[in-house]
This record gives C-alpha cells, sequence and structure tokens, in this order.
C-alpha cells in the first residue's frame, strides 16, 4: 500500500486527535500549576504533535462494537497523556535529546536552567532531570483521573470504570515497566545470550500492550461490559496487541534506515544505546568475524563516529537484519487480522484494517 492509501485512516485520527486535545486542553480537563515550568513540562509533547494512534484506535475500538465514541473520548485521552508520561520518562533512561522535532523535556530544562536561572552544567542537568521526572508523574496522574470520567461525565458503568483503572495502572503498568527494564538490561547482555523470543517479548510489554488495553477499553466501553474477559472484547484486544508489537518492530527499523527529519529524532541512536533489536540479531548469524567485531565495537558506543554508525547500518542491511524484522511484523500483522476475521464489515473495521497495515508499512 502507498502512502495515498492510508489517506482517509490518518484523515480520521487527525479528527480524533483534534477532539481528543481539545478535550484534554479544556480548562475543567486540564492541569496547570504557578510553577511555569512545570507546566511547560507538563504540557510538552502534547503541544508538539505526535500521531495519537493509541487513543484514535480505542475510539475506533469503540464503534467497531456499535459504541458511541463520545462516550470513550475520556479513556482516549487517559491512554494519549499515559503513553506521554512513558515517553518522557523513556527519554530520560535511553538519554535522548530529541522528541517529535523538538529538545526532549530533561534537555529542555537543562537547557533553561542554564539560560534562565544561571544554573551550573551539572547543576541545570539534574533539574532537567527533576522536572522531567516529575512532569511525567504528573501525566500519569492525570491520565488517571480522565479515567474516571468515562463513568462520571459519560455514565458509563461504574464497574467497568473501575476495572479499566485497574487493569491499566496495575497490569498494563507492571508489563510495561518490566518491558523497559529489559530493554535496558538486554543493551549490556552479551549479543550471543541474548533471545529473540526474549526480545519479541520486551516488545509486546513496551508497546505492545498499551495499544492491547487501547482495543480493550474502547471495545468495553463501546459495549458498556464491566466483564474485560468478554470474547469481543478479547478478540479486538489481540488484534490491537499484536498490531502494537508490529509497530514496534517497525519503529526500530526506522531507528535504522528512516528519515530524521521524518522521525523527528536521530537515526542511529539505537546502534549507539546497544539496543538488541531483531534487526541486529537477525543480521549477526550472517556476519563475517571482522564484520561482528565491526559490529560490537560501534553497538553501545556512544563516541561511535557517524562514520561507523553507517558502516554497521550498512552491514545490517546487507545481512539481511532489516528483512528479517519486517518479515516478523507481517506476520504479526497476519495473526492480528484473524483476530477479527469474524466482526461484521463496517466503517469501524475498515479504518481499524487500514490501520493495521500502515503500522508496518509506515515511513515515519
Amino acid at each position: 500500500m502507498s502512502v495515498s492509501d492510508f489517506s482517509l485512516l490518518l484523515d480520521a485520527v487527525s479528527e480524533r486527535q483534534n477532539r481528543i486535545q481539545a478535550y484534554m486542553f479544556a480548562e475543567e480537563n486540564g492541569v496547570k500549576f504557578s510553577h511555569q515550568h512545570l507546566t511547560d513540562a507538563v504540557y510538552s509533547y502534547l503541544k508538539a504533535g505526535g500521531k495519537s494512534l493509541r487513543p484514535a484506535v480505542l475510539m475506533f475500538a469503540c464503534g467497531l462494537v456499535g459504541g458511541d465514541e463520545e462516550r470513550a473520548l475520556p479513556a482516549a485521552s487517559t491512554v494519549e497523556l499515559y503513553h506521554t508520561f512513558t515517553l518522557v520518562h523513556d527519554d530520560i533512561i535511553d538519554r535522548d535529546e530529541l522528541r517529535r522535532g523538538v529538545p526532549t523535556v530533561h534537555a529542555d530544562f537543562a537547557r533553561r536552567a542554564k539560560k534562565e536561572l544561571g544554573y551550573d552544567d551539572a547543576t541545570a542537568a539534574h533539574y532537567g532531570l527533576a522536572v522531567a521526572i516529575l512532569a511525567g508523574d504528573m501525566q500519569m496522574g492525570w491520565a488517571a483521573s480522565l479515567l474516571t470520567k468515562i463513568h462520571t461525565q459519560y455514565g458509563v458503568d461504574a464497574t467497568l470504570a473501575l476495572n479499566l483503572i485497574n487493569d491499566l495502572f496495575m497490569r498494563v503498568q507492571a508489563l510495561l515497566i518490566e518491558g523497559e527494564t529489559l530493554d535496558v538490561a538486554l543493551s549490556e547482555a552479551p549479543l550471543d545470550h541474548v533471545k529473540e523470543s526474549v526480545v519479541i517479548d520486551m516488545l509486546w510489554k513496551k508497546t505492545g500492550v498499551l495499544y492491547e488495553f487501547a482495543g480493550r477499553a474502547g471495545a468495553a466501553i463501546g459495549l458498556n461490559q464491566a466483564d474485560l474477559n468478554d470474547p469481543q472484547i478479547r478478540a479486538i484486544s489481540d488484534f490491537t496487541g499484536k498490531c502494537g508489537t508490529a509497530f514496534q518492530m517497525q519503529d526500530d527499523i526506522l531507528g535504522v534506515i528512516g528519515n530524521e527529519s521524518q522521525l523527528g529524532k536521530p537515526v542511529g541512536s539505537d546502534i549507539r544505546e546497544g539496543k538488541r533489536t531483531l534487526i541486529v540479531l537477525g543480521s549477526m548469524n550472517n556476519m563475517t568475524n571482522p564484520e561482528r567485531k565491526l559490529l560490537l565495537r560501534v553497538l553501545g558506543n556512544e563516541l561511535a563516529t557517524d562514520s561507523e554508525v553507517q558502516e554497521v547500518i550498512g552491514l545490517l542491511r546487507e545481512r539481511g537484519g532489516i528483512n528479517h524484522a519486517q518479515s516478523l511484523s507481517r506476520q504479526y500483522l497476519e495473526e492480528a487480522i484473524t483476530s477479527i476475521k469474524d466482526v461484521p464489515a463496517s466503517e469501524y473495521k475498515t479504518l481499524l484494517e487500514s490501520w493495521a497495515h500502515y503500522m508496518i508499512e509506515r515511513q515515519f
């Protein structure tokens, strides 16, 4: 499929994004502090844009089962805020300095601390980290508050609201944090000891599980069904979870071969950070000994030159790593599609199937 094939999907996502932002930023739903830096930090990534795929998928899932999307608006906003909180903290962990084409929160407020407060380098860096951690904490609290409004504002079953809150802030959060921890630990693990199954499990926990929740929450709200194990809900959440895992596989591919201006973050940063991706594992066995030595020398080396990183990227292409990861992402997509094969045809099913293909064919 070409980019133009996704125009209807992207228009639909954009329309939901506008509604979600209007809802989140409404005076009665938003947050504001007397400390301007904290306000700016909390809203930074939200105002920078982003795809808003997770909340749009939640609303599509609600419509898929015949529900009113409007009733899912607080939950969709919750997912957007929750995802944003994870990005703020993830950028600290990965020591990234760009996100969505703007400075990451910790990098931005380290800079502002030097410029506006006159702090020295070390104090400014610590200030930036502190502001980012606190901003992420507030976004998580804000997300929890909005999720209650599916009941208090839109009349969704109270037990369902409580079940979704418990699911997101216990099960999903535990899995997501475990995935993030695995990602950090794997970056230091000897390559020969890293199993592909463990990397795929990490990708699902880091990314797939929140997409799974989006499908589960949207379907449950659409049905007003408090039992999250309802077969219809499980089928849709299985679909969105597998697509979310495929999304992360494609994200890792784009992190190596994508366009930096479109991605809004440096290409090759995963190599400098030592990420044990499916791309690395899929190419390593096809490398000669000298090529492996180059890979091991550059992978995880923050001081690696741009030319060394580009040389490794070339190897990952030539030795089949990119093709291997693409093949796995397509496999997950095919498995996902079977989960909703019995769902009747509708505008929403078309949107979700288009979204599924977009997840592995997007270029940024």
